[in-house]
């Protein structure tokens, strides 16, 4: 990767009091804060947390329903980065349909150094958050057949644990993009797959928490392997 560098954010977009070029964990977590998104999903995240508290003390069945959530975050992630954030615009006659979801990620693809267009917009987490409650209690009813115990409690901590997990999404995502160097096993390694998602290929490498879907479906080939995509930047042409 010795290009210019435009996938990390310039250093002046992430405020420091130190100067120089180097920004810290902690002053990338400030900046996180500073967005209008991260508010409203900490505020989603404290009301499950009081509706998990109020349900009752924790089970063996929570932890069951926390890792059975764990366990498919890499592959919902993935779908979710391949059927709804690089969907193609549609011609239906003289109407073009395009999902907000896609329009937006085309323009963070556009511009991936601008931290504004990282994180979900409000009126996606306005929109996402009732989505997934009410993704969970449906599915809390085949859970609750095979696991038994309270079925709102575990609706409760699934609740939870997928907006603590949309959260840490939220967060690695904004982190990748910051001037913050990368440091340790696990953050390099989704570090260096996003960069590549963004600048070799897009059509490969769709994991941001995680490289395990990646691994498993068969989007993690040798970079040296793939060939340098033109479309990249712009995922792909509008349709006519």
């Amino acid at each position: 990767m010795s290009q210019p560098d435009r996938l990390t954010a310039a250093p002046e977009s992430v405020p420091s009091r130190r100067g120089g070029e180097t920004r810290t964990l902690g002053e990338c977590w400030a900046a996180f804060w500073k967005r209008p998104s991260p508010p409203i999903l900490a505020g989603g995240i404290l009301v499950a947390a009081a509706l998990r508290v109020l349900a009752g003390p924790l089970t063996w069945r929570d932890a069951v329903v926390a890792v059975g959530i764990a366990a498919l975050t890499p592959f919902a992630e993935w779908a979710i980065h391949v059927y709804l954030l690089h969907a193609k615009p549609l011609r239906v006659g003289h109407v073009r349909l395009d999902l907000p979801t896609a329009y937006e990620h085309r323009a963070h693809h556009a511009a991936p150094g601008e931290l504004d267009g990282v994180l979900l917009p409000v009126y996606g987490v306005l929109i996402f958050l009732p989505m997934m409650a009410v993704t969970v209690w449906v599915l809390s009813f085949p859970v609750h057949l095979v696991l038994g115990g309270d079925r709102l409690a575990g609706a409760a901590t699934g609740l939870l644990v997928s907006y603590l997990i949309l959260g840490a999404y939220e967060w690695a995502h904004f982190l990748i993009h910051t001037p913050y160097r990368a440091r340790g096993r696990y953050y390099r390694s989704i570090w260096k797959n996003h960069r590549l998602h963004h600048y070799k290929n897009e059509r490969f490498w769709f994991g941001v928490t995680s490289t395990v879907g990646d691994r498993v479906i068969g989007t993690n080939p040798d970079q040296a392997q793939v060939r340098r995509s033109r479309t990249a930047r712009s995922l792909h042409p509008n349709p006519r």
